[in-house]
């Protein structure tokens, strides 16, 4: 049965590395977890997502837990196929399970929660004229990332870990780059990092490291309360 409320991922749902985050933070009451690669086999999402050379990408969790890139373009496309489809079934409130950038999303009559639109206003507030330092699962997403952290007083500094990789040899790596750039502030910015990221960072860094997604989950749960 559909519930007024549910969560929207670019992998597949449900989400067990956010679940208990949001069963902490939103209000008691029943939630749909959609996924836009909910049904397809690697096949089928490399047929359908699979990014071309220069394009922008996005890094998307699958059930078995392993990680797979998508084309962001696609990825919105799809995404927008599936917002309609939960609007049509009644749902009232959708929460976007990323922080990527996206264009042109869109929903009729739901309350769409992006991420994108709500976390780079809030870190700027807090960080001020800090430099923040902003980890990132691949590589290739730090030119989108520029864009989006734009408005930050101060620009950003960037180092890569993926959240879906058992080494934690980047982050530490992340950690001795941030320190030699001069980061006051760290940002896991994929909804992929948790807690553990958050303490292996800390055990190189004496600065404050904040999860994108703990401040999303908490502005979703003022949204729907």
């Amino acid at each position: 049965m559909m519930t007024s409320f549910a969560t929207l991922t670019i992998g597949q749902a449900p989400r067990s590395d956010i679940t208990p985050l949001l069963m902490t933070h939103l209000p008691d009451e029943p939630v749909t977890h959609v996924g836009l690669l909910d049904g397809l086999s690697r096949e089928q999402i490399e047929q359908r997502y699979a990014p071309q050379e220069g394009e922008a990408v996005l890094v998307a969790l699958l059930l078995d837990g392993s990680q797979v890139l998508l084309a962001a373009a696609g990825a919105e496309r799809g995404l927008q196929e599936k917002i309609h489809q939960l609007e049509a079934q009644g749902c009232a409130t959708i929460l976007l399970l990323c922080g990527g950038e996206f264009s042109s999303l869109h929903a009729d009559s739901a309350l769409l929660i992006e991420p994108e639109r709500m976390i780079p206003p809030l870190i700027g507030a807090m960080v001020g004229t800090h430099r923040a330092g902003i980890v990132v699962p691949v590589e290739s997403q730090i030119g989108w990332q520029t864009n989006k952290w734009r408005k930050l007083e101060q620009a950003p500094c960037f180092a890569v870990a993926s959240p879906y990789l058992p080494d934690d040899q980047a982050l530490t790596d992340a950690a001795i780059r941030f320190a030699e750039q001069g980061a006051e502030v760290v940002v896991l910015d994929c909804f992929g990092y948790n807690h553990h990221h958050v303490e292996v960072l800390e055990q190189h860094l004496d600065i404050p490291v904040l999860l994108a997604n703990v401040l999303m989950v908490q502005l979703a749960a003022e949204l729907v309360a």
